[in-house]
């Protein structure tokens, strides 16, 4: 089906993105999940290409793109490459880079901003705690008032580019007393005396990624280091999250779509009793069902990123698109893992990386049952 939300522009832009995943990326892709990082060559070449900086306006040397489609079309190529491709570049530059520019001061702008979207300086968010989960109100890391400084303790855990950030944006609780509305948003940069970091952390899939343990002990900070409102971290994150479950969403279904329409080929050439797998009975009838299946959920997350790009997509319509497009990208992944036999058990295929990579979808973000509690509770229930 012809999707009508890219125009020329979008895919003008779509090609030059897949001509850097082709010549800078994807020959080298295996050495990423082998060092279970991804190279700051990768960083510095897209800001070169101006990919980390379409939200960055142009006077802090971004491109102010202004227009949430473009971040789609990165989002979906990165994910057709792997899923980890696609969050780590999401972290950097669909998540936390927009705080600092719609929450951060005119210094923090121009001292942040231009190293940002030259993939100097590599970004990453800290939100999850070891006994918070989805949980944002729960947050235990607290920030002290000592005198012009904040004294910041405690510790974040499963931060996507985590091991190899420079500048993590933090929410830590500054007045206990009020609650959820007692948190505040620090940029701690990673120099910062008492600031480590743990090992990398041995995950199921995306192995791509640097995701890590963060702990802060005495962590000395001031004024100057606080993004947005003292005490209004917490809805400063529900404003933002939105776009990171869209982005999320965007991903799911590009990564999952991908992957089946390589499995489709395998299915036309795998022989078995004398005919191609693809053509039994049983086969075709579910491969039928799997490409409606991402059909369907590419044309609602499709109204999403139109409806975002015009301001207008509620945090409910987020949740949906985040919860639904998990689920989908994991149905069709186990199915394409079926569909290739014992060879979708083995990590040399494409196919068994990218299920493993997805099960995690259901959980960041915010869990699926997170997302329908939240659609819930907009039913009256």
């Amino acid at each position: 089906m012809k999707r009508e939300i890219y125009d020329e522009d979008h895919e003008a832009f779509r090609a030059s993105v897949r001509e850097f995943l082709e010549r800078s990326v994807i020959p080298d892709v295996e050495d990423y999940a082998e060092s279970k990082a991804i190279p700051r060559e990768f960083w510095l070449e897209a800001g070169k290409q101006g990919f980390l900086g379409l939200e960055i306006p142009e006077e802090y040397g971004g491109v102010g793109a202004q227009d949430y489609r473009f971040n789609a079309v990165i989002g979906e190529e990165l994910s057709k490459v792997n899923a980890a491709l696609g969050s780590c570049w999401g972290i950097h530059a669909d998540i936390t880079a927009p705080y600092i520019v719609a929450l951060g001061s005119e210094e923090q702008k121009q001292r942040w901003l231009p190293r940002v979207a030259a993939g100097e300086l590599l970004l990453a968010i800290g939100m999850t705690e070891p006994s918070g989960g989805s949980d944002l109100a729960a947050l235990r890391t607290t920030a002290v008032r000592d005198g012009d400084e904040w004294v910041i303790n405690g510790s974040k855990t499963f931060i996507t580019n985590g091991y190899s950030a420079d500048i993590v944006l933090t929410a830590v609780r500054t007045s206990p007393e009020k609650g959820a509305r007692g948190i505040t948003l620090f940029a701690i940069e990673a120099t910062k005396e008492g600031f480590s970091r743990g090992r990398k952390l041995d995950k199921v899939g995306q192995d791509e990624s640097d995701t890590a343990e963060l702990f802060f002990e005495n962590v000395r900070v001031t004024d100057e280091e606080i993004v947005g409102e003292l005490d209004g971290g917490f809805i400063h994150m529900m404003q933002k999250l939105p776009q990171e479950r869209l982005g999320c969403a965007v991903s799911n279904v590009a990564h999952a779509k991908q992957i089946l329409m390589e499995t489709l080929e395998y299915a036309k050439e795998r022989k078995a009793f004398g005919q191609a797998v693809g053509q039994f009975q049983h086969n075709k009838f579910l491969l039928a069902e799997l490409v409606t299946q991402i059909e369907v959920a590419e044309a609602y997350i499709d109204k999403c990123v139109v409806a975002h790009a015009a301001g207008e997509l509620s945090p409910v319509d987020a949740a949906k698109a985040k919860w639904w497009s998990s689920q989908a990208q994991n149905e069709v992944l186990d199915h394409c893992v079926q569909l290739h036999g014992g060879y979708g058990f083995m990590n040399e295929y494409r196919v068994a990386r990218a299920w493993r990579d997805a099960r995690v979808s259901k959980i960041w973000a915010g869990s699926n049952e997170i997302m329908k509690e939240l659609i819930g509770r907009e039913l009256g229930l």
